[in-house]
């Protein structure tokens, strides 16, 4: 079986494509594969994915790290935030200590995101300084959105590791994201029947390291 914590800087962030593209599927995966810390600075609507990953991945609590924000509604967290009479700025968060081996940090949505009236989710990563993991699906329409989150990225200087894609496996949607975003193709989750902790290692450890 193929190391792929070495694929893997200590602390990175998964961010998406687009919402319900499988970030936190993919997160499940790599917080038990990596053995890691996992971290949602902003959650916007219950139940949390924090409990979720936990009930999923049966890991125990060192390694679920609160969010900073759990705002009620399943909306953009800078709507979210205003209903709950929360604000939200860059300065509220730090990247959490952990004695895990790797940090995971997932965020809402996708790059463009609001969090508040001036800043966004890229505006997150970019403060806490870390590289980024981009999960985009793997059907029809995924190299538009994928190119275009590749390029923000970019036009950000933010750092890529790469990109896994979730769901039935495409090789030219693959190869397409691989050749014009000139990026590497960390993986491919494929559906699982059920998620839970046996699935997700067996998901890791089929994970191909494609340049």
């Amino acid at each position: 079986m193929t190391d792929y914590s070495s694929r893997f800087p200590r602390s990175f962030f998964v961010t998406g494509t687009d919402t319900d593209v499988g970030k936190t599927a993919v997160s499940a995966m790599l917080t038990v594969g990596l053995g890691a810390a996992y971290w949602k600075p902003v959650q916007s609507g219950l139940p949390a994915d924090t409990d979720s990953l936990r009930q999923a991945t049966q890991l125990d609590d060192s390694h679920f790290i609160p969010e900073r924000f759990r705002l009620t509604q399943p909306l953009s967290p800078h709507a979210a935030a205003a209903i709950d009479g929360v604000q939200i700025a860059l300065t509220d968060f730090q990247l959490p200590a952990t004695e895990k081996p790797h940090l995971i940090v997932e965020g809402a949505g996708g790059l463009l995101v609001p969090l508040n009236q001036r800043e966004m989710i890229i505006d997150l990563i970019r403060y806490l300084n870390l590289p980024v993991c981009l999960v985009a699906r793997s059907g029809l329409g995924t190299i538009n959105h994928t190119l275009l989150s590749i390029a923000q990225l970019r036009r950000a200087n933010l750092p890529i590791l790469g990109v896994i894609l979730n769901g039935e496996r495409n090789l030219s949607n693959r190869e397409a994201i691989r050749h014009y975003g000139q990026v590497p193709i960390l993986g491919e989750l494929e559906p699982l029947s059920a998620i839970n902790s046996d699935t997700l290692k067996e998901a890791f450890n089929k994970l191909e390291y494609l340049s």
